[in-house]
């Protein structure tokens, strides 16, 4: 029976007795079993998913409907591109604190370009069906989850 480890004053658990670093090998062993995924392979399977959306829209309910479902699909994917290269720059990866401020700086980029383009939705698309914007823009964000679901072999990548 295992008893429950009460926290020291400091408020944090003394259990410095157990960890072990992985060697080499392990961490190796790690890295191919559980492979990373690049945000580029996301951000293209999204871009694959409106585009199929816009021509199921489409032959749906016409031109204006394709339309304003591409343009739904492609206010998740312009500002995820923007995203996937601000997280992949040579700043992001000097140290985990540079890392971290890049990836929370890009992320606001990346709320603030989705808002404008929103703001922006009925300059650009004539007709513009709303209902169909919402639609290929929900759609289309929810591939992030694809990268959860699919084998990680299907989204290996081989950029490191």
């Amino acid at each position: 029976m295992t008893t429950i480890k009460q926290p020291s004053e400091s408020g944090f658990l003394e259990d410095s007795d157990d960890f072990e670093p992985l060697t080499r090998e392990q961490a190796q062993a790690f890295r191919e079993k559980h492979p990373s995924v690049s945000p580029w392979v996301v951000v293209l399977v999204q871009a694959c998913v409106g585009l199929v959306l816009a021509v199921l829209g489409g032959w749906w309910g016409g031109s204006h409907v394709a339309w304003s479902v591409a343009y739904g699909a492609m206010t998740v994917v312009f500002p995820a591109m923007l995203f996937a290269r601000g997280v992949r720059g040579r700043f992001a990866s000097l140290n985990p604190g540079s890392a971290m401020i890049g990836f929370f700086l890009w992320e606001l980029v990346k709320l603030i370009v989705t808002f404008v383009m929103l703001a922006l939705a009925p300059k650009f698309v004539v007709a513009l069906s709303w209902p169909a914007m919402l639609v290929g823009l929900v759609l289309t964000m929810k591939v992030y989850w694809v990268a959860l679901v699919l084998p990680p072999k299907m989204l290996k990548h081989k950029d490191r």
